[in-house]
C-alpha cells in the first residue's frame, strides 16, 4: 500500500531532526572533551575553537572530492542503494576526517552510487533537494564546505535551469556532473547546450565516474567502480578531446576524478592518434597539451605508481587534492602524497591547494 503524502513527510521531518540531533550532540560532545583538556583523543590541535566556530586550519588544504547526501536523498534512493557510508553522512563526519589532517575546505557532490539521478520521474526534483542543501551545509559551517551543485542529465532543460539557480541563487562553487549518462559520454553533441551555458559562465566542473549501459556487471564478482569507472573516466577525457569539445568550450574548467582513470596509462595510445591526419592540424601540442587542460584529483590514487604516471602526462599545475571521503579519508591521502616519493614540498602545496584556489577565490582567507 502506497503511504501517504503526510506520512512520508513526517517521517523525512523526523529523520531530518534526528540527524540534526546527532551532529549537535557530536559538536557539543567534541567542545566538552576539548575543554576538559584531553588533547589525546582529538584529531588536530586547537579543536574547540575549530569546533566551536566552524572554522578550520587557515591556509589548509582544499578537497575537491568530498561526498554528501541529503535527507530527502536517502528517503528517495534508500539507503541499500546508496550505502552505509554515504547514506549515514552527516556534515560532522566530514569535519573531523577534515580537522585530522589539515583540510581546510571540503567541496561537497553527490556520489553516483544507487544512480541517484537515474529516475527521471525524481531526477529534477532530487537534484534541486541536494543542492540546497549542501548550499546550507555551506552556509553553516563558513569556509569549511564548498558546492559543486548536481544536475539531473540528461534532462537538458532541467539541468540548465538547475545550472541558472545554482549559480545564481544558491551561489555554488561549480556543477557536479558524471563522466556518461546512458550511452553518452561528456563531450557527445547531444550536450552541447549545457556545455555553452557552462562556457559561458566560465564554469568550474567536478566530474565523477559512473557505469554506462554498456558496462554494467561484467565481472559479476568485481564491483564497477575497481575498473570500469576508471576506464569511464578516460572515455569522458579522450571524448572531450578528440570530438572537440574541449576546444569548443575553452572557459569549462573540468576537474576529472581518480587521477584520471586509465588514461595516463594509454597516453602513448592518445599520443598516437593525436599524431595521426585526421587530428595532427587540431593538436598542434599533442595529447598532452590538450590533457594538460584539466584539472585531475588524487582521490584513490595517492601512489607511487598512479602519481608517478600521472605527473608524467600533465603538469603538476593539473594535479588538485582529493580524498573520496567517506569511502577513504583524507589523512591517508595526505600521507600517501608525501610519501610516493614523486613531488617536492613544492609540488604537495600547489597540488593540496594552490592549484584550485584561483578558482574557487572565496576560500583564499
Amino acid at each position: 500500500m502506497k503511504q501517504p503524502s503526510s506520512s512520508r513527510h513526517a517521517d523525512l521531518r523526523d529523520a531530518n531532526q534526528d540527524r540534526e540531533s546527532s551532529l549537535t550532540s557530536r559538536r557539543e560532545f567534541l567542545i566538552s572533551v576539548a575543554a576538559a583538556g584531553i588533547g589525546t583523543v582529538l584529531p588536530a590541535s586547537g579543536l574547540i575553537a575549530q569546533v566551536a566556530s566552524g572554522a578550520g586550519p587557515k591556509g589548509g588544504l582544499i578537497d575537491v572530492h568530498s561526498h554528501y547526501s541529503s535527507p530527502n536523498l536517502v528517503a528517495a534512493v534508500g539507503q541499500k542503494r546508496l550505502g552505509a557510508a554515504v547514506a549515514g553522512w552527516v556534515p560532522e563526519k566530514s569535519l573531523e576526517d577534515m580537522d585530522g589532517a589539515g583540510v581546510s575546505t571540503g567541496l561537497l557532490s553527490i556520489a553516483p552510487q544507487g544512480d541517484p539521478f537515474g529516475d527521471p520521474s525524481m531526477a529534477v526534483r532530487l537534484a534541486r533537494d541536494c543542492n540546497e542543501y549542501a548550499a546550507k551545509v555551506a552556509s553553516d559551517h563558513p569556509g569549511r564546505f564548498g558546492v559543486f551543485a548536481m544536475t539531473p542529465m540528461p534532462n537538458l532543460d532541467g539541468t540548465l535551469k538547475e545550472i541558472e539557480y545554482a549559480f545564481d541563487t544558491l551561489k555554488v562553487d561549480g556543477i557536479g556532473l558524471f563522466t556518461s549518462y546512458g550511452d553518452k559520454w561528456l563531450g557527445d553533441a547531444a550536450f552541447n547546450p549545457v556545455f555553452e551555458e557552462l562556457n559561458r559562465r566560465k564554469a568550474l566542473v567536478y566530474t565523477h565516474p559512473i557505469t554506462a549501459n554498456c558496462c554494467k556487471n561484467l565481472l559479476p564478482n568485481i564491483g564497477d567502480g575497481a575498473i570500469e569507472w576508471g576506464t569511464d573516466t578516460t572515455r569522458a577525457i579522450t571524448n572531450m578531446i578528440f570530438n572537440g569539445a574541449q576546444a569548443r568550450y575553452p572557459n569549462v574548467r573540468m576537474i576529472f576524478s581518480h587521477g584520471g582513470g586509465t588514461m595516463p596509462f594509454l597516453v602513448e595510445r592518445f599520443a598516437n592518434m593525436a599524431k595521426g591526419a585526421q587530428y595532427a592540424a587540431r593538436f598542434p601540442e599533442g595529447f598532452a597539451g590538450a590533457a594538460a587542460k584539466f584539472f585531475y584529483d588524487t582521490a584513490q590514487t595517492a601512489n607511487p605508481a598512479a602519481m608517478s604516471a600521472l605527473s608524467k602526462v600533465v603538469p603538476i599545475s593539473s594535479i588538485v587534492f582529493g580524498t573520496d571521503f567517506p569511502f577513504r579519508n583524507a589523512g591517508e591521502h595526505v600521507k600517501g602524497l608525501k610519501e610516493c616519493g614523486v613531488f617536492s614540498a613544492d609540488d604537495l602545496q600547489r597540488i593540496r591547494r594552490d592549484n584550485i584556489l584561483p578558482f574557487v577565490p572565496r576560500f583564499k582567507a
